[in-house]
């Protein structure tokens, strides 16, 4: 059987906790932030865990 393959691109935003959890950036938290909450704007620094389908699809496509 051949070697599972790294997906790059999926390399470079998600990576593997020591656990074995897939931990992700949030979306929106680039720019604009005038608009946005004290609140949200300090969650949206914070990472955050794939769940369900998500993490069984990333877990896939990153197996080292």
């Amino acid at each position: 059987m051949p070697k599972a393959k790294t997906s790059r691109s999926a390399a470079k935003r998600f990576k593997k906790t020591g656990t074995g959890k897939i931990s992700r950036r949030k979306a929106y938290s680039s720019h604009k932030f005038t608009g946005k909450t004290r609140k949200r704007k300090r969650n949206l620094g914070k990472a955050d865990t794939l769940k369900g389908g998500d993490a069984k699809r990333m877990k896939r496509i990153l197996p080292g």
